[in-house]
This record gives structure tokens, C-alpha cells and sequence, in this order.
């Protein structure tokens, strides 16, 4: 039993030994008996839409039907092998290479993007192989290809990419990476952009309420990144990435399997921009200069004879961009660094903006299988960070220093049988902010613990359930219940429909979450006092949604079709209102305050290796503002998707043509109120819709060698005007961050990788 009782990282799920379910390990054969599971397996029963895929340890669950007697595994590289199975029951299979074969075996990849029909969450997994569809640099970057998140510029100044879900902005969604909290706080507005798109493995989505587990800030849904594993990951990995407009990348992973239980890895990152490009002549960069440093050192250990396993990571993280005019000089005498007011500068000098980021961060994963009891776990996470920027915008100076810590500990069993599991634990988290805006400075210590509790019934012919509680005390936000419930039931063959509810709190950090309004002539005003975050009260809400999946078989190709509705009811919310030109205004919502949000979505693989993805979207958030109930600004109620993929077949020698097509369509925009500028510097009351267009293409030479190409905004879709008064950037009508539509036109890249 110790000998197949193999490790189970934090916060996955448990093996299980329910009598409908046949369950187990899928491994790599190797001659020194040595038991490698393989993330990311194929596991289903042949003729059926029921299957799975290996967790990071190899192992799986599926259920058992008498219907079906033959359970397909396979993965790429691998020879694919179809058991016989007549009975539930543990199995354990190693699969060979295929390079070990005297013939050439082709296998189909598993897909890029995979909907769980069994989850009780409405969880969407997209892979290494739907990133490399599109030039995800980033994480930011990453969404492209996936109609379930929307990306969005947030200024005319950074060109970073900001992401919404259910119609809400990143702030409302919980960031993680590998289930820690993440982007949050200090890093809510570029975090994104500190993780390079080559040291993700995958990405999981989670629409609507999260797991209690993983912390009660979760509003609107989860983004987990897990990243590529130094005992899994390639020895040796090279990719460069140019565009038209002077970015350059390179990344480069190293990693060595010291003996049985350690691995590390070394993975390095760099990017810069020295190329100033100005295409719509306006006097600003439309792109900022940038270059950043980063280095991240990983380690890996596993002992399948005693259950324990565990990852430690250690990051270094060096970030500069500089934004403004062309002519801007930060190094000059005269330069203006956020020091001076308006009234003392003169409108000859050129407007500029600084932003410079620190950062260091560190994370600890520890879990322990028990040998004899193989359903019963605990692990352990812990991490932390500090944060150091210092930015400036013109003459509006913005600072921020935030030290983070984490942990979060839980233990995974079973009620009765395996049917029935719990996870408990206990979490502490603190975080220490301080922050110079302008000549204002603000500080404050956020100390919070927490216990929960968290139940999950699996049916999985019929029903799955999972049902949570937690209970945590915050010295801003007080002692409060955060209550969260998932259900899916199977209502006939190939569907599963699921309904969920649950609660979210947060603190919001106001100038972190709004940086980009830095970069106007906006005077800031916190119109309530009495609150425990900035004088404002922490922000609460509600999310309820419903979900509907059916897969189909059409022209003996699979395919399906997802319905979601979820809505989202603030109790309290931080108002960010810029309604008025001359102003930002926060207060807390008097009235209130919703987002509905509808989506219809199509997978089908029309014809052999061409896949298609169609989406609509439909938003109605609206909020109650001090002038009246407006509906969001800047966020086109109607949203169309298309993503097409075509790959040739694999040649003997590993060679493959792949193609890939998207189509991103915005309906009207509503724009902030503009009417007390001057008639030239209004803007309309709606923004008209345009199209998108990204495509690329990848030559695949053999497995070690590929290359890119591909171009973004294809369609050449243009903001003409993002930058209001450009003329006059220290005037009263100067604003960055009316941004409905690109600032580039076409993006032409290449690149390529290599992998040893």
C-alpha cells in the first residue's frame, strides 16, 4: 500500500476509493522502478464523453458504469493504451514513451481548453497548448483565446492589459498562483505582467464563488496559474519573442533533477522596449519604454515511500517603465518628477511618468499523503512578499511599499466513506501598506485569522455538491461569516447543470487598484471619513450563478455547448467616480449596485483537427453614483467571440504546420462625462463597437525546435484621440485614461522556441 500511495500536493483533490469509480496513477515506465506520475493524462472510457485528466501527482478518478469496459489512457509522447476494465477498482499503469517504439506513434493532444463536466464549480482549464496560441508574454496576455475573460487597456500611457470577469474589474476576482494569493494590493495594477506566459503549465478559471479554502476576497470568480514543474519541465528551454514595435523577450528555464526527491529549476526572464513609436503623432508614446529583470528559483521534492512532497520558490523581480511624451527626458535638469504643482510649471516643459517596481517574493507548498490511509492528507502553504514602487505621473507622485504574509493550513479527510470528504483548516494573513500620494502619506497594518470548513458530496452520475464555511476576524473589516455553495446535477447524457451562491468580502486599496487616473488632471477626493480603509468600508457582495453544459457528438465529432447567468449584488462598494473631468471621487455605494452577466458559448471540431470557439456576452452592471443610477463606463454591453485552430498532422520526425484565427467583436461603449470641457475635448455619451483581429502561425520542426509568427489588431482598429489636450498635458482638461478601443494599429511578432 505505501508503495502506490503516492503524494497529493495541498489543496488537490484526494484519492478516493468510492466502489463507482475506478481510480488510480498513471505513470512513466522507466527501468529503475521509479513511480513518475504524469500530469496531465488522458483517462476515458471509449464511445462516451466521460473522462479525465492526472493531477500533478498522476493521479485519477473516473466514474465506473457497466456500460462501458474499455478506458483509454494516453498523453502525448506516450504510447496510448486501452484497458479492459469490468469492475471498480484501483489500477496503476505505466505508460511507455514513444520514442522507446519501433514504429511512430501519433497521438491526439488533449484539449487546449477542458470544462469539467463532474466538478461541483463551473471550473474552465485552459493548457500549455491553448498559450502558445497567441503571444502570451504575460499572464495579462494569456486570455486572448478564451471568451471567459475579457482584456481591456486601462490607459493611453502603459499599454497594460487589465482583465475583467462578469463584467467586474481583476480587483474582484481572486488572482492566485498555485492556489496562494497573488495579484492583490500593491501589484493589483502590473502584477499581471509579472509572470511570464513560459513559466505557466496551466490556468484555471473558476466563474463565480470560490472554495472557502482559498480565502473570502473572492467575488466574482479565481484565476489560478500553476506553473511548469522542475521535475516535469523540459532540462533545457530557450524562446525569444520580437514585435514591430521594439518589445524583445527572452526566456530561459534550466532545470536538473538532483536524485529521487529533489528537482530545481532556474528560470529566467527579460524584456525591453527602447523603440519610441508615436503613430498617431499626438506627442505621447504609445507604447512605453520598459525593460525588466526577472528570476525565479524553484524547488521540487517528492517521496512516494512516505507520502511527503513539496515545492519552494524564490523570486527577484526588477521592473522600470517610462511613459509620457516623446521628447521627455527623466534624466534632464529640468525634468519635471512629480515634485512641483501645476501652477509652477511651465507649459513648454515635457510631460513624463516613472514607474518603478522591487519586488521580491517567496512561497512554501508542503503536503503529506498518509501512507495507510490514502484518503486523508494535510498540507501546508505559506508565503511572502514585499513590494517597492515609486512611480511619478507629470507632477502627481504615487509610492507604495507592501509587505505581505500568508498561511494557510488544511486537512483533507473523509465522513463515513469516500463519497463524503472534508477540508478544514486555518488561515493568517497580514499586510502592511505605505503610501505617498502626492504629498499625503497613509499607512495601515491589515492582520486577519480565519478557520473554515468546507464539505463536498460526490455522485457523479447524478449529483456533486460542495458546501462551505468559514469564519474569519480582521482588525479593519471586523468578525465575519463567508458562506459558499456549489451544486451540479446530471440531469441526462453528456449534461451537467450547476447553481452556486456565495459571499465576498475585501478591503478595497484605492489608489493601487486606480493608478492609471494618476495620469490626469483629476484632483483625488475621498468624500467619507468615518470608515476603516481610507475612511471608506470594506467592500461586500454576493454572487449568484447558474450554468448549463452539454456536450454533443455531430458528424462523429465531440463538441459543446455552455449557458451561464450569474449575478453579483454589492451590499457595500467602493464607488470609483470620474464622471466629473475635474475629479475622481470615492465613497462608499449609497443605493445600489449589480452586475448581471450572460454567456452562450459553442466548442465543436468541425472537421478533422479544426476546431472552432464561438462566444456571445451580455452585460448589465449598473451602479447607483451621486448623480444618478449609470451603467458601467467602458464596458461594451454586447461582446461577440470567434476562435478557429487548424494543425496538421504530425510528421515522422515530429514536424507541424499550426494555425490559429480570433475574432474579438465590442458592441458600444458608454464614456465617462465629458460636457463641462471645452467643446473640443467632449466626448460622445457612447463610444461605436469595433472588431478585432489576431492570427498566428507556427512552423513545428521537429519536438525540440518551432517558430512563430503572428500579427494582433489585424483589422487595424484605432482610438483616435487618447490623450485629451495632449497640447497641454499640466492643463485642467489633460486625461490618459478614456481608453474604449487600441492605441496601436497592426503588431506584427515572431519568435521561437527551443527545448532540450
Amino acid at each position: 500500500m505505501k508503495r502506490y500511495s503516492y503524494l497529493v500536493i495541498c489543496l488537490l483533490p484526494l484519492i478516493s476509493l468510492a466502489q463507482d469509480r475506478v481510480e488510480g496513477m498513471v505513470m512513466e515506465a522507466n527501468s529503475e522502478s521509479k513511480h513518475i506520475g504524469l500530469f496531465g493524462a488522458n483517462v476515458y472510457w471509449m464511445n462516451s464523453q466521460i473522462g479525465t485528466i492526472t493531477n500533478e501527482e498522476g493521479l485519477f478518478s473516473i466514474p465506473y458504469s457497466a456500460e462501458y469496459d474499455k478506458l483509454i489512457i494516453s498523453y502525448v509522447g506516450f504510447e496510448s493504451d486501452t484497458l479492459k476494465i469490468t469492475e471498480p477498482k484501483m489500477i496503476h499503469h505505466a505508460l511507455r514513451a514513444s520514442n522507446a517504439l519501433d514504429e511512430v506513434v501519433v497521438e491526439k493532444e488533449r484539449d487546449a481548453v477542458q470544462k469539467a463536466y463532474f466538478s461541483s464549480q463551473n471550473i474552465v482549464t485552459v493548457n500549455s497548448a491553448e498559450l502558445l496560441k497567441a503571444a502570451c508574454c504575460n499572464l495579462s496576455e494569456s486570455f486572448e483565446t478564451n471568451p471567459a475573460i475579457d482584456v481591456n487597456f486601462s490607459d493611453a500611457l502603459t499599454g497594460t492589459k487589465q482583465i475583467q470577469m462578469l463584467g467586474l474589474t481583476s480587483p474582484y476576482l481572486l488572482i492566485t498562483q498555485e492556489n496562494i494569493p497573488m495579484v492583490r494590493g500593491a501589484s493589483q495594477a502590473f502584477g499581471l505582467t509579472y509572470t511570464p506566459g513560459t513559466w505557466v503549465e496551466s490556468i484555471q478559471i473558476t466563474k463565480g464563488a470560490g472554495s472557502v479554502v482559498n480565502g473570502y476576497e473572492s467575488i466574482s470568480g479565481q484565476i489560478n496559474a500553476e506553473l511548469v514543474k522542475p521535475l516535469t519541465d523540459k532540462a533545457l528551454f530557450f524562446n525569444g519573442y520580437f514585435n514591430r514595435n521594439g518589445r524583445m523577450e527572452l526566456n530561459t528555464h534550466v532545470n536538473h533533477k538532483l536524485n529521487d526527491k529533489w528537482s530545481t529549476g532556474i528560470y529566467i526572464h527579460g524584456n525591453a522596449r527602447t523603440q519610441k513609436e508615436d503613430r498617431n503623432a499626438d506627442g505621447f508614446l504609445d507604447a512605453p519604454l520598459a525593460n525588466q529583470i526577472n528570476v525565479m528559483n524553484r524547488w521540487q521534492f517528492q517521496n512516494p515511500e512516505t507520502g511527503w512532497v513539496s515545492f519552494f520558490n524564490i523570486r527577484f523581480l526588477n521592473d522600470e517603465k517610462q511613459v509620457g511624451q516623446i521628447d521627455f527626458d527623466p534624466e534632464a535638469p529640468n525634468a519635471i518628477r512629480g515634485f512641483q504643482t501645476s501652477s509652477s510649471v511651465s507649459a513648454a516643459e515635457p510631460w513624463g511618468s516613472e514607474i518603478d517596481t522591487r519586488r521580491f517574493d517567496s512561497s512554501l507548498k508542503l503536503g503529506y499523503v498518509f501512507p495507510e490511509l490514502p484518503f486523508q492528507s494535510f498540507g501546508f502553504q505559506a508565503s511572502y512578499s514585499n513590494h517597492n514602487q515609486e512611480s511619478y505621473f507629470g507632477v502627481k507622485r504615487y509610492n507604495i511599499n507592501h509587505e505581505s504574509i500568508y498561511s494557510n493550513l488544511i486537512f483533507n479527510s473523509i465522513l463515513g466513506d469516500t463519497q463524503n470528504k472534508f477540508k478544514t483548516g486555518v488561515t493568517f494573513a497580514y499586510d502592511g501598506y505605505e503610501e505617498l500620494v502626492n504629498t499625503t502619506a497613509y499607512a495601515r497594518d491589515d492582520a486577519s485569522a480565519g478557520a473554515f470548513f468546507e464539505y463536498s458530496f460526490d455522485n457523479l452520475e447524478k449529483v456533486s455538491l460542495t458546501a462551505g464555511i468559514r469564519v474569519d476576524t480582521h482588525n479593519r473589516l471586523g468578525t465575519f461569516v463567508t458562506p459558499r455553495f456549489h451544486i451540479r446535477y446530471t440531469p441526462w447524457e453528456k449534461a451537467s447543470l450547476r447553481g452556486s451562491f456565495g459571499r465576498g468580502r475585501r478591503a478595497a486599496n484605492i489608489f493601487a487598484e486606480n493608478q492609471q487616473l494618476f495620469a490626469s488632471a483629476r484632483q483625488i477626493q475621498i468624500l467619507d471619513s468615518e470608515g476603516s480603509v481610507y475612511g471608506l468600508d470594506p467592500e461586500d457582495a454576493w454572487n449568484y450563478g447558474v450554468s448549463f453544459l452539454q456536450g454533443f457528438t455531430f458528424l462523429n465529432r465531440p463538441g459543446n455547448i455552455t449557458l451561464d447567468f450569474y449575478r453579483t449584488d454589492f451590499r457595500n462598494q467602493v464607488v470609483v467616480d470620474w464622471e466629473n473631468p475635474r475629479a475622481i471621487s470615492f465613497y462608499n455605494l449609497d443605493g445600489k449596485s449589480n452586475a448581471n452577466s450572460f454567456q452562450f458559448e459553442v466548442n465543436h471540431e468541425v472537421l478533422p483537427n479544426l476546431e472552432l470557439r464561438a462566444a456571445y456576452k451580455y452585460y448589465d452592471v449598473k451602479t447607483d453614483y451621486r448623480n444618478g443610477l449609470l451603467q458601467k463606463p467602458l464596458l461594451a454591453q454586447h461582446r461577440y467571440f470567434a476562435n478557429v485552430g487548424y494543425q496538421t498532422g504530425v510528421t515522422e520526425k515530429g514536424g507541424q504546420w499550426k494555425f490559429d484565427y480570433t475574432l474579438h467583436s465590442l458592441g458600444k461603449q458608454r464614456l465617462p462625462n465629458t460636457d463641462v470641457n471645452p467643446p473640443e475635448f467632449r466626448l460622445g455619451e457612447f463610444a461605436e463597437g469595433y472588431s478585432l483581429m489576431n492570427a498566428q502561425v507556427t512552423k513545428v520542426f521537429s519536438t525540440q525546435f518551432e517558430v512563430y509568427v503572428g500579427g494582433e489588431n489585424l483589422s487595424n482598429i484605432r482610438q483616435m484621440n487618447p490623450v485629451l489636450d495632449a497640447d497641454n498635458p499640466f492643463g485642467a482638461n489633460f486625461d490618459t485614461s478614456i481608453i474604449y478601443a487600441p492605441i496601436m494599429g497592426r503588431m506584427f511578432y515572431g519568435g521561437f522556441r527551443y527545448k532540450i
